[in-house]
């Protein structure tokens, strides 16, 4: 996927190291030792907080282009998924689209649907037939992501790939075996092996 030769872009972008540099910025922004809980329950030694490093500028311009890398060849109509953290995926990866001469609807699903307005769980054009690329930052069990997956089908459009910034490989491999998932790092990237059984 990043095969290419090296070449900086207009947008500033090497386009050989986008990937590597995008780790870095990780490593120095959102990973941390301490003692955590996570959304899962699970309890761990170290915490990727993603929002350290997307909210940055450089950070979300080197994402935007991984996540093009990533995605192009899936032929999407749309990507989002569960409220928070693929908020600012979703809408870096539809600019880095609109960048690239293509259309793409950002969107994402409400933990709970608004008790007011349509009181609808998905916010954003999604519609049926739709091809879906879902997206969450950092997945453990999967869990959070299956939440988002169910409503997607709900509303009839099609998982085409399920793509994450962070792996922890604690089973959302295994959660999301009928999907084509697509990490962008696992948590060996950052030097820590995950956690037997």
């Amino acid at each position: 996927m990043f095969s290419r030769g090296s070449q900086t872009r207009a947008d500033g972008i090497d386009d050989m190291n986008a990937r590597n540099r995008l780790l870095e910025a990780f490593k120095a922004r959102a990973f941390s030792f301490g003692d955590f809980t996570l959304a899962s329950g699970k309890k761990s030694s170290y915490y990727v907080n993603s929002k350290k490093a997307i909210f940055n500028g450089a950070v979300v311009n080197l994402l935007s282009e991984v996540l093009w890398e990533m995605t192009q060849d899936l032929n999407l109509d749309a990507a989002g998924g569960l409220e928070v953290g693929a908020i600012p995926m979703a809408a870096v990866l539809a600019q880095r689209y609109a960048m690239n001469g293509k259309a793409l609807e950002g969107f994402f699903v409400r933990k709970q649907a608004k008790e007011h307005g349509a009181k609808e769980r998905v916010e954003g054009v999604l519609k049926a037939g739709m091809r879906v690329a879902v997206l969450d930052d950092v997945l453990t069990t999967g869990g959070s992501v299956l939440q988002a997956i169910a409503e997607i089908e709900k509303v009839g459009a099609l998982v085409v790939a399920v793509v994450c910034i962070v792996d922890r490989l604690e089973g959302a491999g295994t959660a999301l075996a009928k999907y084509p998932f697509r990490p962008i790092f696992t948590i060996r990237d950052f030097g820590v092996e995950p956690p037997v059984g």
